[in-house]
C-alpha cells in the first residue's frame, strides 16, 4: 500500500491478468522467474521501479511474499531471504 498510486495500478493491472489468463500467460516484461518458487511482478512508474516476488501455493493461488521499491540493477540478496523466509510459512 506504500508503493506510488501509478505503480499501485499497475500491480492491480498485472494481478487481474493472472486471474484472467492465468500464471502461465504472464511474461516479461510483466513478471520474471527469479529462482526456484519464486517469481517477481516488475512494476514501473514515475517515480522508479518496485517489484514484489511471489510465489504459487497449492490450487494456483498466488501468494505476494515482499514488495519493495527497487534501487540497484540486480534483486538485493536480502529481498530473497525474506521472501524464502515467508514462503516457508505459506501452506502448500
Amino acid at each position: 500500500m506504500a508503493l506510488p498510486a501509478d505503480m499501485k495500478g499497475r500491480f492491480l493491472r498485472i494481478t487481474e491478468m493472472i486471474e484472467t489468463h492465468g500464471l502461465s500467460a504472464l511474461r516479461e516484461p510483466h513478471a520474471k522467474h527469479l529462482a526456484g518458487k519464486l517469481w517477481e511482478i516488475r512494476l514501473k512508474g514515475r517515480d522508479g521501479i518496485a517489484r514484489s516476488i511471489y510465489a504459487t501455493a497449492s490450487g494456483q493461488r498466488v501468494v505476494v511474499l515482499r514488495t519493495f521499491v527497487k534501487k540497484t540493477q540486480k534483486t538485493p540478496q536480502h529481498e530473497l531471504e525474506i521472501a524464502l523466509v515467508r514462503l516457508k510459512g505459506v501452506k502448500e
